[in-house]
């Protein structure tokens, strides 16, 4: 049985290129950094979970929630093969319960802030926006896009940010927790405008301030779709 199984809606993606070594200290043992192009990218993510439930077990006031996570990506090979997948830096959910389950089990870095999300759909455009507050400020990650679903082009920087499977997080210097992610390949919304409110420096530590005047590589509003996560292993 799957430990998590979901849906994810509404993804919205924002990603930039930055300079590899900003993430050496982070990237997990037993992976390295996985380039797209030879440019290594980070991606600031905004989402709904809805439908949510833990080993096949709905959890009251739990089911449909925000997360906005700021995650990079990195890839290990298992003896056999390539296995590409995501770390994250600091993942954001509005409950304090969910946060302990993922830093207890998973080892993840989640924190709890009060969380919103609008949709709205005008003539032929989508508005999708997630928000968050820290220290009584609100931050935001809005995007604006055709309301019309279209395909992620095989080789595109839309499949390598979306076609990543694992998840690795870093437990120490030694080891590391590796988990799948299962879903189908998703389809994609054309963007037409992206604003991010966000102080980097201050969400994320002084090293990431430089975010804050960085225009981004791409932006992608994924429909997302079903999902699941399977019980990790300790490598």
């Amino acid at each position: 049985m799957s430990f998590l199984t979901a849906e994810w809606r509404k993804l919205a993606l924002v990603n930039y290129e930055v300079p590899p070594e900003l993430l050496t200290d982070l990237v997990p043992h037993g992976t390295e950094l996985d380039l797209w192009e030879g440019k290594c990218m980070i991606s600031l993510v905004g989402f709904l979970f809805t439908n949510t439930k833990l080993l096949g077990i709905s959890v009251p006031f739990h089911t449909t929630f925000e997360e906005v996570n700021l995650r990079f990506y990195v890839k290990r090979f298992d003896g056999k093969e390539w296995k590409r997948g995501v770390s994250f830096i600091k993942e954001i959910v509005p409950k304090p319960a969910l946060s302990l389950m993922a830093n207890t089990i998973y080892k993840e870095h989640y924190v709890t802030h009060p969380m919103r999300h609008q949709w709205k759909t005008e003539a032929d455009k989508l508005h999708v926006s997630y928000e968050w507050r820290t220290k009584g400020q609100w931050q935001s990650l809005q995007v604006e896009a055709q309301n019309r679903l279209r395909c992620i082009e095989e080789g595109s920087e839309e499949e390598f940010i979306t076609e990543h499977y694992w998840g690795y997080s870093k437990v120490n210097e030694t080891k590391t927790n590796e988990y799948e992610v299962k879903h189908p390949r998703w389809e994609q919304y054309p963007v037409l405008n992206c604003e991010v409110n966000l102080d980097f420096g201050k969400a994320y530590g002084p090293q990431f301030a430089f975010l804050d005047q960085l225009i981004p590589s791409s932006v992608i509003l994924a429909e997302g779709s079903e999902i699941s996560v399977e019980k990790k292993m300790t490598l």
